[in-house]
């Protein structure tokens, strides 16, 4: 299965928080950029933080939360599906950077199809970002 790169543009409150973030925490390499916004190569595909002055020096952009399996998932969220492996590496260097998870890793839906390794935390704009892995994602990824 080939997967063509998505694009997705998301405001933040502040350019160098989110270089610091997206570019230092997470390891994404940046491309163009201007005074008020900034791309970055986030595994393979392009998402672009746009300056909002209005969300203020302190302030999150709003979200929601749906249940899921026992949790309140934000939405909306983004993020990637990695391998286990990188899943964890990442996991390990959050915790290690003291971020703080709105939902801690774990594995959700065990012994269901579909069963994956999950996490979730925010930017420091409030975005909320979802990484997940599969042991088998082709056979895990759609399941139902």
């Amino acid at each position: 299965m080939q997967l063509d790169p998505f694009h997705l543009a998301f405001q933040v409150r502040d350019i160098a928080e989110a270089r610091a973030f997206y570019g230092g925490l997470l390891g994404c390499s940046e491309g163009r950029s201007a005074e008020t916004w900034v791309d970055f190569n986030f595994f393979g595909h392009q998402v672009v933080c746009h300056l909002n002055p209005a969300i203020g020096p302190e302030g999150s952009v709003a979200a929601h939360v749906n249940p899921v399996d026992g949790h309140g998932v934000p939405v909306p969220h983004f993020g990637v599906v990695l391998t286990m492996d990188r899943w964890q590496a990442l996991a390990d260097r959050l915790r290690e950077n003291k971020i703080e998870f709105v939902i801690e890793p774990y594995i959700r839906f065990v012994g269901q199809p579909g069963e994956q390794a999950t996490m979730f935390f925010l930017d420091p704009s409030g975005n909320a970002l979802e990484f997940k892995a599969f042991r088998d994602v082709e056979g895990q990824l759609f399941a139902t």
